[in-house]
Protein backbone atom coordinates (compact mmCIF):
# COMPACT_ATOMS: atom_id res chain seq x y z
CA UNK A 1 0.00 0.00 0.00
CA UNK A 2 2.81 2.30 0.67
CA UNK A 3 3.26 2.73 -2.77
CA UNK A 4 -0.43 3.54 -3.87
CA UNK A 5 -1.64 6.73 -4.62
CA UNK A 6 -3.29 8.60 -1.87
CA UNK A 7 -6.78 8.41 -4.49
CA UNK A 8 -5.84 4.28 -4.10
CA UNK A 9 -6.40 4.68 -0.57
CA UNK A 10 -9.39 6.99 0.25
CA UNK A 11 -11.97 3.87 0.12
CA UNK A 12 -9.56 2.03 2.77
CA UNK A 13 -9.45 5.79 4.74
CA UNK A 14 -13.33 5.52 4.55
CA UNK A 15 -13.98 2.26 5.65
CA UNK A 16 -11.86 2.78 9.05
CA UNK A 17 -13.96 5.88 9.71
CA UNK A 18 -17.35 4.82 8.73
CA UNK A 19 -18.22 3.20 11.97
CA UNK A 20 -17.22 6.04 14.17
CA UNK A 21 -14.75 3.63 16.77
CA UNK A 22 -11.52 5.32 16.13
CA UNK A 23 -13.07 8.98 16.83
CA UNK A 24 -14.85 7.67 19.90
CA UNK A 25 -11.59 5.88 20.65
CA UNK A 26 -9.26 8.45 19.91
CA UNK A 27 -11.18 11.21 21.71
CA UNK A 28 -11.67 9.15 24.96
CA UNK A 29 -7.67 8.31 24.72
CA UNK A 30 -7.00 12.38 24.51
CA UNK A 31 -8.89 12.91 27.30
CA UNK A 32 -7.63 10.85 29.19
CA UNK A 33 -4.27 12.40 28.40
CA UNK A 34 -5.71 15.54 29.18
CA UNK A 35 -6.75 14.82 32.94
CA UNK A 36 -3.63 13.40 33.34
CA UNK A 37 -2.15 16.95 32.17
CA UNK A 38 -4.36 18.53 34.61
CA UNK A 39 -3.43 16.41 37.69
CA UNK A 40 0.27 17.18 36.63
CA UNK A 41 -0.36 20.47 36.62
CA UNK A 42 -1.60 20.82 40.27
CA UNK A 43 0.49 17.54 41.57
CA UNK A 44 4.26 19.16 40.59
CA UNK A 45 3.01 23.03 40.69
CA UNK A 46 6.26 24.72 42.13
CA UNK A 47 8.52 21.90 41.00
CA UNK A 48 7.63 21.73 37.18
CA UNK A 49 5.71 23.90 34.61
CA UNK A 50 3.54 21.66 32.40
CA UNK A 51 2.63 22.89 29.08
CA UNK A 52 -0.21 21.86 26.90
CA UNK A 53 -1.50 18.29 25.65
CA UNK A 54 -0.14 18.14 22.01
CA UNK A 55 -1.31 15.73 19.14
CA UNK A 56 1.72 14.00 16.92
CA UNK A 57 -0.26 12.75 14.17
CA UNK A 58 -2.59 10.16 15.03
CA UNK A 59 0.69 8.47 16.46
CA UNK A 60 1.28 10.43 19.96
CA UNK A 61 -0.74 12.70 22.62
CA UNK A 62 1.74 14.07 24.81
CA UNK A 63 2.72 17.02 27.00
CA UNK A 64 5.64 18.81 28.16
CA UNK A 65 7.05 19.28 32.14
CA UNK A 66 9.68 21.13 32.38
CA UNK A 67 11.50 22.50 35.50
CA UNK A 68 14.58 24.95 35.88
CA UNK A 69 17.30 22.24 35.41
CA UNK A 70 15.70 20.75 32.62
CA UNK A 71 15.27 24.69 30.93
CA UNK A 72 19.13 25.54 32.10
CA UNK A 73 19.65 22.28 29.77
CA UNK A 74 17.61 23.34 27.04
CA UNK A 75 15.88 19.79 27.55
CA UNK A 76 12.30 18.99 28.60
CA UNK A 77 10.20 15.28 29.60
CA UNK A 78 6.74 14.09 27.82
CA UNK A 79 4.13 12.04 28.97
CA UNK A 80 3.62 10.29 25.86
CA UNK A 81 0.95 8.41 24.87
CA UNK A 82 1.65 5.88 21.87
CA UNK A 83 -1.66 5.10 20.29
CA UNK A 84 0.18 2.29 17.57
CA UNK A 85 1.40 0.76 20.96
CA UNK A 86 -1.55 1.95 23.25
CA UNK A 87 1.36 2.54 26.18
CA UNK A 88 2.46 5.35 28.23
CA UNK A 89 6.46 6.37 27.55
CA UNK A 90 8.60 9.24 29.16
CA UNK A 91 10.90 10.77 26.19
CA UNK A 92 13.45 12.71 27.15
CA UNK A 93 13.41 15.78 24.48
CA UNK A 94 15.97 18.26 23.43
CA UNK A 95 15.09 21.88 22.42
CA UNK A 96 16.35 21.41 18.93
CA UNK A 97 17.17 18.99 17.19
CA UNK A 98 20.94 19.73 18.03
CA UNK A 99 21.17 19.40 21.29
CA UNK A 100 18.99 16.05 21.25
CA UNK A 101 21.81 14.77 19.12
CA UNK A 102 24.60 16.12 21.45
CA UNK A 103 22.56 15.18 24.34
CA UNK A 104 22.20 11.50 22.83
CA UNK A 105 26.38 10.46 21.61
CA UNK A 106 26.96 12.13 25.02
CA UNK A 107 24.56 9.75 26.87
CA UNK A 108 25.04 6.53 24.66
CA UNK A 109 25.16 3.16 25.99
CA UNK A 110 23.37 3.89 29.03
CA UNK A 111 20.10 2.47 30.28
CA UNK A 112 17.48 3.27 28.31
CA UNK A 113 19.96 4.67 25.51
CA UNK A 114 20.14 2.84 22.30
CA UNK A 115 23.75 3.29 21.46
CA UNK A 116 23.48 2.15 17.92
CA UNK A 117 20.32 4.45 16.61
CA UNK A 118 18.58 7.79 18.35
CA UNK A 119 15.08 8.00 18.62
CA UNK A 120 13.26 9.75 15.59
CA UNK A 121 11.69 12.44 17.79
CA UNK A 122 13.39 11.75 21.61
CA UNK A 123 16.84 11.79 23.03
CA UNK A 124 15.59 8.73 24.26
CA UNK A 125 12.22 7.14 25.08
CA UNK A 126 11.22 5.07 28.19
CA UNK A 127 7.87 2.52 28.65
CA UNK A 128 6.55 3.69 31.70
CA UNK A 129 3.44 1.44 31.30
CA UNK A 130 2.99 -1.11 28.60
CA UNK A 131 -0.60 -2.09 29.35
CA UNK A 132 -2.48 0.49 31.11
CA UNK A 133 -5.95 -0.17 32.33
CA UNK A 134 -7.94 2.51 30.06
CA UNK A 135 -10.99 1.87 31.94
CA UNK A 136 -9.73 2.44 35.48
CA UNK A 137 -8.43 5.82 34.89
CA UNK A 138 -7.77 6.52 39.35
CA UNK A 139 -5.43 3.46 38.49
CA UNK A 140 -4.05 4.93 35.97
CA UNK A 141 -2.95 8.36 36.68
CA UNK A 142 -1.77 6.82 40.08
CA UNK A 143 0.75 4.73 38.28
CA UNK A 144 1.71 7.23 35.76
CA UNK A 145 2.65 9.59 38.78
CA UNK A 146 4.38 6.70 40.57
CA UNK A 147 6.46 5.81 37.43
CA UNK A 148 7.01 9.60 36.25
CA UNK A 149 8.08 10.57 40.04
CA UNK A 150 10.59 7.45 39.67
CA UNK A 151 12.19 7.49 36.36
CA UNK A 152 12.20 11.46 36.47
CA UNK A 153 14.66 10.87 39.29
CA UNK A 154 16.99 8.42 38.02
CA UNK A 155 17.34 10.35 34.82
CA UNK A 156 17.93 13.63 36.79
CA UNK A 157 21.05 11.08 38.51
CA UNK A 158 22.08 10.36 34.72
CA UNK A 159 22.47 13.66 33.73
CA UNK A 160 23.77 14.72 36.62
CA UNK A 161 26.66 12.45 36.11
CA UNK A 162 27.89 14.12 32.65
CA UNK A 163 28.27 17.47 34.05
Amino acid sequence: MLGESLNARIPAYKKVFASGEIQKTYQRLVGIVQGLRTECHKTYKGEFSVANVLHGYIDFTYFYLQNEYLKKHKLKLAIVLNHQKARFELWLLGQTRDIQVNFWNKLKGEKWVNKDSMPEWSIFEIVMLANPDFDNTEKLSKSIHSAFTELSNEIFDLLASYE
